[in-house]
């Protein structure tokens, strides 16, 4: 898919967050420096890099889990890929207003974890199989819109 032009994509993760925790550490180590107290050197740095250590790891989770990526020929959630010749249709945003819960609402999600991603929202997918799965990004809307737009532009040149 790297050869192809990105219709929509969420990182999933950026790699900037790993270096939250140490500036903090440098920033408390300044402001002892600062001070007339003593200097935590050993414990700072040690807090830096197991604090950069783990936050790597899951940078590294939601780059390969989470992360959403659109382009002409294909939608990849997470880890799993599929094909725009295989949706049939994009079904319409759940009324928030609604206490009903849509029937594609409770369809598997699409990648290898066991629903939606936190701070996510589901997209409803009807498969050319007729199966329903969801589909889901932090921006559902830019999403939905270029999905739909991309499946239209597929099917018109499938048509030709």
């Amino acid at each position: 898919m790297t050869d192809e032009a990105i219709l929509f994509a969420e990182p999933g993760a950026r790699w900037r967050a790993v270096s939250y925790g140490p500036i903090l550490c440098a920033a408390i180590l300044a402001f002892e420096l600062g001070t007339e107290g003593t200097a935590h050197w050993f414990a700072l740095t040690f807090c830096a890099a197991l604090i950069a250590g783990f936050v790597a790891l899951q940078v590294v989770a939601g780059k390969r889990h989470i992360s959403v990526e659109l382009t002409p020929t294909a939608l990849r959630s997470g880890t799993e890929s599929l094909s725009l010749n295989s949706i049939a249709e994009v079904f319409p945003e759940r009324d928030e207003h609604s206490r009903r819960e849509e029937p594609w609402e409770s369809a598997r999600a699409l990648g290898e974890l066991t629903g939606v991603p936190r701070r996510r929202t589901g997209i409803g997918l009807r498969l050319a199989d007729g199966a329903t799965v969801q589909a889901w990004a932090k921006d559902h809307r830019a999403l939905r819109e270029a999905l739909t737009e991309a499946i239209s532009r597929s099917e018109n040149g499938a048509d030709r």
